[in-house]
């Protein structure tokens, strides 16, 4: 928008300004909760709604938008947006909007909660109880969604995968996997951050920082063979684990799955190999 807009609400209240709406996209609200609105929900979502209020907001706000854009009730009494469903989905995962956050569809011209909004109602859905893992933690679905080689997965797909994962906590410092023990299975990393080291003496080597989204172990569903270095977490982690039963039992009950599971997986390792032969590469042209 090539303009600066700004109308009030409720008393000195502004109501958000084209400008900070472009900025909103990539910062985000806050923690967006009911809670946070006022306590006569029903007197806000008048003004919001009337002719006088959001309504014409909405109609200048929203005259250059598609209609899929969404504007979220901050708790700061202030709505951000209109943003598209990618930055609303990742204000979801990064719980800047939770259950209790009320969202303008611009589509169906109403207010609704969080967990109303169709396209958002995957993220919102009761944990289900996990068929595998000692644990019987069940894997949060949005969690899952971090994972980039589950990316192109569908909801359905999702689900069916989350059966064969066990969630384990990590507490910060304690190793997950030791340089030598028998490889048994796959993590991934679902939250907080991990590393990859090796000791040449006393020395602690750091090979690789793994963030939330990677993954790590995947030789030993294929082998089994010794770990190769320590992984231990930076700070308090969620990791998912697929044991090597677990997967093999994937393979055998959903090969739908597994197929483009490993695809992915196989994908991932190509790229490592590639980014790894680049380095040495310059390595080499640097010190030899």
């Amino acid at each position: 928008m090539g303009f600066i807009m700004r109308r009030y609400l409720y008393q000195d209240r502004p109501l958000l300004t084209a400008e900070k709406s472009r900025r909103s996209q990539a910062a985000g609200p806050k923690i967006i909760t009911a809670h946070a609105m006022n306590k006569d929900l029903k007197s806000v979502v008048k003004f919001l709604t009337n002719a006088s209020g959001f309504a014409m907001y909405a109609a200048i706000a929203m005259s250059e938008s598609g209609n899929n854009d969404f504007i979220v009730w901050g708790h700061d009494q202030v709505p951000y947006g209109p943003v598209e469903l990618p930055a609303l989905v990742s204000w979801v995962q990064d719980e800047r909007v939770t259950e209790d956050s009320w969202i303008y569809v611009r589509r169906d011209s109403t207010w609704m909660q969080a967990p109303q909004v169709a396209e958002l109602q995957m993220f919102f859905r009761p944990k289900k109880k996990a068929g595998q893992g000692s644990s019987g933690a069940s894997p949060d679905l949005r969690l899952l969604r971090r994972m980039k080689i589950l990316a192109s997965f569908s909801e359905e797909q999702i689900e069916h995968f989350a059966r064969f994962i066990e969630i384990q906590e990590v507490p910060q410092h304690k190793i997950v996997v030791k340089q030598g023990d028998p490889g048994d299975a796959m993590y991934l990393i679902l939250q907080g951050e991990l590393r990859v080291r090796f000791f040449v003496g006393e020395k602690e080597t750091i090979l690789a920082t793994l963030p939330v989204g990677e993954f790590f172990g995947d030789i030993s569903l294929f082998d089994g063979g010794p770990r190769s270095a320590d992984v231990v977490a930076n700070v308090d982690s969620l990791v998912g684990r697929l044991s090597v039963s677990s997967f093999e039992q994937l393979a055998r009950e959903a090969p739908d799955l597994a197929a483009p599971f490993l695809r992915a997986v196989g994908r991932t390792l190509t790229a490592r190999i590639r980014a790894d032969n680049k380095r040495l590469g310059d390595s080499v042209r640097l010190y030899g």
